[in-house]
């Protein structure tokens, strides 16, 4: 019997370190990949259909869409995202585990759609701290940064939906709590079939080796 795959899904404000802690977690444990998920949008050069994105028309997503193809889906600068959800599901079956590096509207869509799954938020110390970091970054102007501490305040309002926290406040910590989830989860029946079996079988164990 195959083990199942462990699907991790991962939301945080922007500027919370979630994609350096994700980088970290796929260096450490490569059996993990990401879902390659539906788009409207154009290929950018370089892309390949099917292992980026399965890039589809307007009227093919939403005929997808509204036949419930979707574990998850949103619209983003006019373009629509999904998730195919039967693909995640074959995927986990066949022992593949999987990152979701996903918003909090999208990892409530998944965990309403998929009824499986870990779903882990991440929050910075303070959105006080928060903005420090985003201003330090110097990738958006102070109005932008303003938005997004505030959408952060949105997103923490939510983070009851989530399994697990982790506070980012010192990186190290923060990755080996996020490793010490992913190591107890591994520890559940459902990823060791066949455990019992090989520990009773006498035949290749310690106790049949000395049988007399």
């Amino acid at each position: 019997m195959t083990a199942k795959g462990l699907l991790l899904t991962i939301s945080a404000p922007s500027g919370t370190g979630k994609s350096t802690l994700i980088n970290m977690l796929i260096r450490d444990h490569p059996e993990f990949g990401f879902s390659v998920s539906y788009t409207t949008r154009h290929a950018r050069p370089g892309e390949i259909n099917g292992k980026d994105y399965f890039f589809v028309d307007h009227e093919e997503f939403v005929s997808l869409r509204d036949s419930n193809f979707f574990a998850e889906w949103a619209q983003v600068h006019g373009n629509y995202y999904g998730t195919p959800r039967q693909k995640i599901l074959d995927a986990l079956d066949s022992g593949h585990s999987l990152i979701f590096d996903i918003d909090v509207q999208g990892a409530a869509q998944l965990k309403e759609n998929l009824n499986t799954g870990v779903f882990i938020f991440i929050f910075p110390p303070s959105l006080k701290v928060l903005e420090k970091r985003l201003l330090k970054r110097g990738t958006d102007d102070p109005d932008t940064v303003r938005k997004r501490v505030h959408n952060a305040g949105q997103e923490i309002s939510r983070s009851e939906l989530f399994d697990f926290w982790i506070v980012n406040d010192n990186l190290l910590e923060a990755y080996n709590d996020l490793k010490s989830i992913v190591r107890a989860e591994k520890l559940r029946p459902c990823f060791s079939p066949g455990l019992p079996d090989r520990i009773m079988d006498f035949k290749h164990g310690v106790h049949g080796e000395h049988e007399v």
